[in-house]
Parts: C-alpha cells; structure tokens; sequence
C-alpha cells in the first residue's frame, strides 16, 4: 500500500484528502497549517485538520514547515506527497524526500494563473472556461511539469465560491486518476511553457472595492470574483456598504460613475458605471443582513444623485 503525506489547508483540499482515504491510500500524516487565533482568542484548527482528525490521521503543523518540519517528514517514508492549497512554499529538500516526489493539484489550467487566487481570479478576469492541473513540484511556484489537466466551463452569473466548490471535486477526481501512474512511473510529465505563464496574487481586504469607472461587465465580474471573501463594497453615508449581486440594467450614460441613477422600492438602486448603469440585486449595508436592493430602499433613505465612493 502506497505511503502518501498529504498536504493541506482550507475546504478547498477536503474532496482531495477524502478522495485519498475512500481510494485506499494509506496517508501517514496530514501536513496543515498552524490553527488561528481570532476574536476573543478563539482558536480555530484548519478544516483540513478536522477531516484528519475524524479519520484518525495524525497531523502536522508549522509555521514554517521548510525550518522546522524536515525530520519529521523524511521520518514518514512516504512513497509520495500530496499538496493541494497547503498554503506555504516548501523547501528542495522536502521535495526530494518521497520516492514520487511530490504532487500537486492546482486550481488552473497551468501555465494560466499561477499564484495564489487562481479561481477567483478566473472568475474576476471573466473566464468561460478554467480548469485544474495535476502537476508536479518544482522549486518556483506553480512552474512544475503537468500530468493531467481537467477542464470546467464557468457560468457567466456563478461566483467565485461556487466554482471553488465545482473546482475542489474536479481537483479530486483529476488527482485519484492521476496518482496510479505517478506511483507505477507511468505519468507523462510535460513542461510548462512558461513564456506563456499569468500570474494571481494573494487576495487582500481592500481588493474588494468597487471601482465604479469600470465598464458595466468588469463590476459583474469584480462583484461574483469577490464572493465571499473579501467581498465587493463601497460605501453609503461613510458606511460599508457590501454588494453582492449586480446585473446590468440598461446602456444609458445619463451620469457621473458612481452616482445613484434610481433608488426607490420598486426599482432598488440602480448606480452609473462607465458603459451604462449596474442594477444592485442583492447588498448589506453595515451592521445588517444581506437583502435585496428593493428591500433595502423600504428601510432606506438612499437618494438619486448620491454618489457611492
């Protein structure tokens, strides 16, 4: 039986683990990110950690994995590792350890959006189509040979979590095929070309801003590449005001981006983009819940003319 270290973080990588388990594989350990401390120090373990718990897998955590978690690695034996979303850069000798070396499933169609957002930056760049790759670990992010690529279409009103949902079952499903033929020497490794490699970078809060000199299109995709974290927002009165569902509501340049063009009960909020005018769906203003831009205008007194900032 195949000795495999798994290595993980967020939901993103459950399928992936769970796919290894129900598959048969013997996972020595799971490798995971340190638990968080938030409000009121409440700690709070990784979901990856909880799945290994329940399975009864023993886990791993570092804060820097490269410095402190070598010998306890290459103690494993394993015959290969798997890292999907683990969330930190490993060292060239962590790489040597396993037999098969180590392999990992990432959520693009390499050598398209390397880095650490690619789903939500598909789905902010307003793909139809991305996909996941199977490939192996290399010393430069997301620069390793494919072994297997699975492509998924996009829906044009789907957010970025709903995909990432779609995206982590597809990442599964591509790794259990995979995997037999990394181990029996089988797999076809091919190079990137990296002359044609895009890059993500680390979502932050303040991304989530809505620029509303952007054309009418680009604040739909902003909008569903933004959900649900960190979220689309501007404000209202000083206040965060989050947006979570736009449509388009008609091609008119009847006023300066950013200005309130409708706001009543009937209607909900309708604000001028660059290209024409963005109908807000669904919004929670701070310290509520969400609720639709019709439902908020009844409790509201926000007036045409304003502008959102």
């Amino acid at each position: 039986m195949s000795r495999v270290l798994f290595a993980g973080t967020p939901d993103f990588a459950l399928p992936c683990l769970e796919a290894l388990v129900e598959s048969g594989y013997q996972v020595v350990a799971v490798l995971t990110q340190p638990d968080r401390v938030g409000a009121k120090n409440k700690v709070t373990p990784p979901p990856v950690k909880v799945m290994a718990q329940a399975y009864g897998i023993p886990v791993l955590q570092y804060a820097k994995v490269r410095a402190e978690g070598v010998d306890a690695i290459r103690a494993l034996e394993p015959d290969v590792m798997v890292t999907a979303a683990y969330g930190q850069i490993i060292s060239q000798e962590i790489i040597d350890i396993p037999r098969c070396g180590v392999v990992n499933v990432h959520g693009s169609l390499l050598p398209a959006l390397r880095g650490a957002s690619p789903i939500q930056q598909a789905v902010l760049d307003g793909m139809e189509k991305t996909g996941v790759t199977i490939m192996r670990t290399a010393l430069a992010v997301d620069s390793g040979d494919i072994i297997l690529q699975k492509e998924i279409a996009v829906d044009p009103e789907e957010t970025a979590g709903e995909l990432f949902d779609r995206m982590a079952v597809l990442g599964a499903v591509a790794l259990i095929e995979a995997l037999p033929k990394v181990l029996d020497g089988t797999a076809v490794y091919t190079p990137q070309n990296h002359a044609d490699a895009t890059f993500c970078k680390m979502l932050k809060k303040e991304d989530g801003v809505l620029d509303w000199g952007r054309t009418v299109w680009e604040i739909r995709c902003h909008v569903r590449g933004m959900n649900p974290w960190p979220s689309a927002y501007t404000t209202v009165a000083g206040k965060l005001f989050k947006v979570w569902k736009v449509a388009e509501y008609d091609r008119v340049v009847a006023a300066p981006v950013g200005t309130v063009c409708i706001a009543n009960a009937k209607e909900g909020v309708v604000v001028q983009a660059k290209d024409g005018r963005v109908a807000l769906l669904e919004v929670q203003p701070e310290g509520s819940r969400r609720m639709s831009g019709k439902e908020y205008m009844v409790g509201h007194s926000l007036k045409v003319g304003e502008v959102l900032q």
